[in-house]
C-alpha cells in the first residue's frame, strides 16, 4: 500500500511535523502492516519539535481520557497527542517500526493497549493482530 498517498497521511504530511519526533499509534500500525485495509483517523503521538509545531497550528486541550493533551486537525481525521497511555513517548519512537519513512508503534504495543481498552472494535483488532503474528513471526 502507498501509505504516503493515503488521504490521512497526506493530511498528516501537510502539518510539516518533524518525523523523528512523532510516532503513529492507534490503528495506524494495522494499516501499515496490511492488517486492516482502511482506518478512519490517525493518532499521532508527538514530542519536542513535532508537538511544538502542532501546538502552533492548533489549540491543545485535554484528551478524552484526560491524561494527556491533544490537538484535532481536519475535523478529527488527525489527532496529535503529547502522550500515550503509560508509555514514554521517547520509548515509543525508539522502538517504532518504520514504513515509508514514518514511525509506527510496534504491534506488540498496539496489542497491549487494544487489549486494555477492550472496546468492540479493539477486540476485533486484537484477534486480527494475533492472526497476523502467527503468519508473520
Amino acid at each position: 500500500m502507498d501509505l504516503l498517498g493515503h488521504p490521512l497521511f497526506r493530511k498528516l504530511g501537510s502539518l510539516n511535523l518533524r518525523t523523528a519526533d512523532f510516532v503513529i499509534a492507534g490503528s495506524g500500525p494495522l494499516l501499515a502492516h496490511g492488517i486492516r485495509p482502511e482506518i478512519s483517523d490517525l493518532d499521532v503521538v508527538a514530542r519536542g519539535a513535532a508537538w511544538k509545531r502542532a501546538a502552533s497550528l492548533g489549540d491543545p486541550a485535554p484528551a478524552p481520557l484526560g491524561y494527556v493533551d491533544h490537538i484535532l486537525f481536519f475535523s478529527g481525521d488527525v489527532e496529535v497527542l503529547n502522550g500515550w497511555f503509560e508509555y514514554s513517548v521517547d520509548e515509543l519512537i525508539e522502538e517504532a517500526d518504520v514504513f515509508c519513512g514514518l514511525n509506527f508503534s510496534p504491534l506488540k504495543r498496539v496489542l497491549e493497549w487494544k487489549t486494555q481498552l477492550a472496546r468492540e472494535k479493539d477486540r476485533a483488532d486484537v484477534e486480527a493482530i494475533h492472526r497476523y503474528l502467527r503468519t508473520h513471526p
